[in-house]
């Protein structure tokens, strides 16, 4: 049973039929799904959701589809993993990491969004899809075009990580490298969607992609055994992923499936691509765009498509932005996966040294609950840490050469 009732202007609140569209005809803002919420609470129980498959569709009633998914089928209820020995280094008494590096089928949220997208876009009857990039997006259609039966576009900025176009190209997606940054080619995107018939998820399928990123914070309040964090940390390009972990949080209120506590929403960002937090620092929403120069690819949006929406997400719930150097993010993937054995991408490296920056600053309670995202997998991104690689010997297969070589190193180290 779908309970979508159609899209809503977020400005204005004109509504709209859903149907492939992604901005308001009238002042041009975005538009957004909305469900009947009473409708809803009559009919759903959590009991009920708690009970399906472990899977993102346990949540298929708070999703704009209107028969069952076409593609993603396993994808999401990734683990939300208790993270002691980072709270230690932190300083912080709880911790959990929601580790989307092991998402269905390539590994990062994005997964999500493609599934709830390319399902609605077999509704809608396209037999091509696409997307513009920065890695994990192309990624996630490419793999569920392949395995939907979809023909699929890939667009992305040509100085993207070799590993994330190797994802891509696998999956046998026709990828277009574009000579420009990431809001470039989402213009030309804007331009071919108006052109050809195709389903692209980001520009004329944007309001029903963006609904995906809910079931990450779905599953955080379900797997805290229902209830909500007090703070939690994630890390932003488009903007989008906050402001629908916000939505999440508030339907799940709206359910009665959560108590109302109010969470404080932290956004983090790549120092050279900063436009959201350097708009939260200044108390605006209002996004004034940079040019990206960041090791941080897949955050590298310098125009974001949701800013407004995700400094004010920020703002309202009392949380902030920062954000961390190349040399920071580096040392947060380092000290996830040295601490709790979780090998991020270059975002996850943002959000645990923006986490640790928002804890000395006081801006984070040490005694409060704190959730971090930790959106992609590290094998996407190893280019990133190649500088800073420790170097190993190497030895001949014998007892000696071992003793003489490593053990003796490992003694002088010590002393």
């Amino acid at each position: 049973m779908s309970f979508i009732q159609g899209l809503k202007c977020r400005e204005c609140s004109r509504t709209y039929p859903a149907k492939p569209l992604a901005t308001c005809e009238e002042c041009w803002a975005p538009l957004e799904v909305v469900y009947d919420y009473e409708a809803l609470a009559r009919t759903l129980k959590r009991e009920e959701v708690a009970a399906r498959e472990g899977n993102m569709w346990r949540y298929r009633e708070l999703l704009p589809l209107n028969s069952p998914p076409a593609v993603g089928e396993h994808t999401g209820f990734t683990p939300l993993v208790p993270a002691p020995k980072l709270a230690e280094a932190l300083g912080v008494r709880e911790l959990h990491i929601k580790n989307d590096t092991v998402n269905y089928p390539t590994l990062s949220f994005k997964d999500r969004v493609v599934a709830v997208a390319l399902s609605k876009a077999r509704e809608f009857g396209f037999d091509t899809v696409g997307c513009s990039s920065t890695g994990n997006l192309g990624n996630s259609v490419a793999a569920q075009a392949a395995a939907g039966g979809f023909k699929s576009f890939i667009f992305v900025p040509a100085d993207i990580e070799p590993e994330k176009i190797l994802g891509t190209q696998i999956y046998g997606a026709e990828l277009v490298k574009v000579d420009g940054n990431y809001d470039q080619v989402n213009r030309l995107c804007s331009e071919i969607s108006q052109k050809y018939n195709w389903g692209i998820v980001n520009v004329n399928l944007r309001s029903y992609y963006s609904e995906g990123s809910k079931t990450l914070g779905y599953e955080v309040g379900e797997q805290l055994g229902w209830r909500l964090p007090q703070n939690i940390v994630i890390p932003m390009a488009g903007g989008s992923l906050i402001t629908k972990v916000q939505k999440a949080f508030t339907e799940l209120q709206t359910l009665g499936w959560v108590d109302p506590v109010p969470t404080r929403f932290y956004g983090a960002q790549a120092t050279g691509c900063s436009p959201i937090t350097t708009a939260v620092k200044k108390g605006v929403c209002d996004i004034e765009p940079q040019k990206p120069n960041t090791l941080a690819k897949s955050l590298a949006i310098g125009n974001p498509a949701d800013g407004y929406y995700a400094a004010k997400t920020i703002l309202d719930s009392g949380g902030w932005g920062e954000d961390a150097s190349d040399d920071e993010i580096v040392a947060g993937i380092k000290l996830l996966a040295t601490t709790e054995g979780i090998f991020g991408e270059t975002a996850g490296g943002v959000t645990v040294a923006v986490a640790r920056k928002l804890i000395e600053q006081g801006r984070i309670d040490r005694e409060e609950s704190l959730v971090l995202a930790i959106t992609g997998n590290g094998l996407k991104t190893v280019a990133a840490l190649a500088a800073t690689a420790v170097k190993s010997v190497t030895i001949r297969p014998k007892l000696n050469d071992f003793e003489e070589t490593v053990m003796k190193n490992r003694e002088a180290v010590s002393v």
